[in-house]
């Protein structure tokens, strides 16, 4: 099997803070290529909290068309390093896929889950 390393193929994850909010907003497939991309936005996500003290990160899953358990390693990893920091990780608009693997992995009661990410994400092009 042959690595393939870190691949952002221009899909590196938007982070931007909405009022007292990181927002993150992966893309497309979150797998062994693509996760390292995701773990980077939440790392600088994260560190836009603590410079402007907003309160939390939220991670609009609604462009989201597969996460393997790469994604959701990246997502715990980055839990808890924001545990330490006492920042918590929303998740909004998870697929169907996505909360099965929350489920199955036992991770779906680790992330609070919000309907409309702020500013409403999920709308803006």
């Amino acid at each position: 099997m042959t690595e393939r390393g870190d691949q952002d193929n221009g899909t590196r994850p938007a982070v931007e803070i909405i009022g007292r909010v990181a927002a993150v907003r992966p893309t497309g497939e979150i797998d062994i290529a693509t996760a390292p991309s995701l773990r980077r936005a939440l790392a600088e996500a994260l560190s836009l909290v603590r410079a402007s003290r907003a309160d939390r990160i939220v991670t609009d899953f609604s462009a989201i068309t597969f996460c393997d358990s790469s994604g959701l390693n990246a997502l715990l990893a980055a839990r808890q390093e924001a545990a330490k920091a006492n920042v918590e990780i929303h998740l909004a608009n998870p697929a169907p896929q996505f909360q099965r693997l929350l489920q199955i992995s036992g991770a779906d009661s680790l992330f609070p889950k919000e309907d409309d990410p702020p500013g409403n994400l999920s709308a803006r092009s």
